[in-house]
């Protein structure tokens, strides 16, 4: 079965830093667009960042601001995704999933969702 499994997450305090893990079993990675999701409790899922096929990334410039990246390694079939300056509006558990064809953050499009891995920022 394919899956995806997310970690990661953690507490962690205003400012700080955590790199999360997407890793992939029973299909390769880099035969699609991976995408980065949170949902934070009470509001409705919403897209992070995306990967390609060719490496091309796509972000949700209302969430990130210049303070997350994502990237491949294709070696350990794995996407990270890297949050720096993190706030508390970023406390929400992380999902990743997987899409044929270019980028998106639009979660619909997306399928074979992990787990989710929380992150919680906070004091």
């Amino acid at each position: 079965q394919v899956q995806l499994v997310e970690s990661g997450g953690g507490l962690v305090q205003p400012g700080g830093s955590l790199s999360l893990s997407c890793a992939a079993s029973r299909f390769t990675l880099d035969s699609y667009s991976i995408g980065w999701f949170r949902q934070a409790p009470g509001k409705e899922r919403e897209g992070v960042a995306c990967i390609s096929t060719t490496d091309g990334t796509a972000y949700n410039t209302n969430i990130v601001k210049g303070r997350f990246t994502i990237f491949r390694d294709n070696a350990k079939n794995t996407v990270y995704l890297h949050m720096n300056n993190l706030k508390p509006e970023d406390t929400a558990v992380y999902f990743c999933a997987r899409r044929l064809g270019d980028c998106s953050i639009s979660a619909p499009s997306f399928g074979s969702w992990g787990q989710g891995t929380q992150v919680t920022v906070s004091s």
